[in-house]
């Protein structure tokens, strides 16, 4: 389908969720509405927390062995199986837009979907039969992520949706038992007001803008992927054309997920 035709697809940052997210009443059927919702996409392209490797790197396009990164977990979350085409032309697409001069992108062909990609697609589109690409994070900068962002932006006008698969708060080692933790939820309100205000340069600065932006994100591997998100719609002129689809906390972790477009 020509980019003349298709419908340029929206830009998502998702909170992902670890493997027990199937088992909440809540939260599978919020992002099944949520995709319910968007026009069907041609392919997906996925930038999880899960993955940081650089050079940047493509995972596997044909299908392989979803990668199980978690432990401690019963048997049967080690049994999901999430079988999607692979997406080579995709993957052929994405390295023409970020290759350049002394700029690699490395393939990793036996490299499958982690947690962060395969746990929301489930209960996004649970048929498992758009095609689907992962590409790693090669750099935890948020500059950096939005301009590899910007980069990819031209793939939403042919029809591949870019999600960037996070966790709006993330540190495991605060959390208490039971209840919302103050830093959680103040992160959440403090990101929630940056995001509809569209102050980019606050976000990209997180970690000293947001008062408890260390204590939310000690490492910050779980809110980077936004900026990729941010980036595709930045280079479309859509940050202000933003919506949070899903919000609300699991487990004290603020799940608050955003749609630009």
């Amino acid at each position: 389908m020509s980019a003349a035709t298709q419908e340029r697809m929206p830009a998502l940052y998702l909170s992902h969720g670890a493997p027990p997210l199937a088992d909440d009443p809540i939260w599978p059927g919020e992002l099944a509405a949520w995709s319910a919702g968007l026009p069907r996409p041609k392919a997906i392209l996925m930038v999880s927390a899960h993955w940081e490797e650089a050079p940047l790197a493509l995972g596997a396009v044909e299908q392989v062995p979803l990668v199980y990164d978690f432990w401690g977990f019963p048997e049967h979350y080690y049994r999901v199986k999430y079988d999607a085409p692979g997406a080579p032309a995709l993957a052929e697409s994405v390295r023409k837009l970020l290759r350049a001069p002394g700029i690699p992108v490395q393939d990793i062909p036996d490299r499958g979907l982690d947690h962060g990609a395969y746990v929301p697609l489930v209960e996004m589109f649970p048929e498992a039969d758009i095609p689907v690409l992962q590409i790693s994070m090669p750099t935890l900068d948020p500059v950096r992520l939005m301009e590899i962002g910007r980069k990819l932006a031209p793939l939403r006008d042919e029809g591949v949706l870019i999600v960037g698969s996070g966790f709006f708060t993330h540190n495991l080692a605060a959390l208490r038992q039971g209840g919302i933790p103050a830093w959680s939820a103040e992160f959440d309100d403090w990101g929630r007001g940056a995001l509809d205000s569209g102050d980019v340069d606050s976000l990209l600065d997180f970690l000293h803008k947001s008062p408890v932006g260390r204590l939310a994100h000690p490492r910050t591997e779980h809110f980077a992927p936004l900026f990729v998100t941010m980036g595709a719609a930045d280079a479309a002129g859509e940050l202000r054309d933003q919506k949070s689809v899903i919000d609300g906390f699991w487990m004290g972790l603020a799940k608050r997920s955003v749609q630009f477009g």
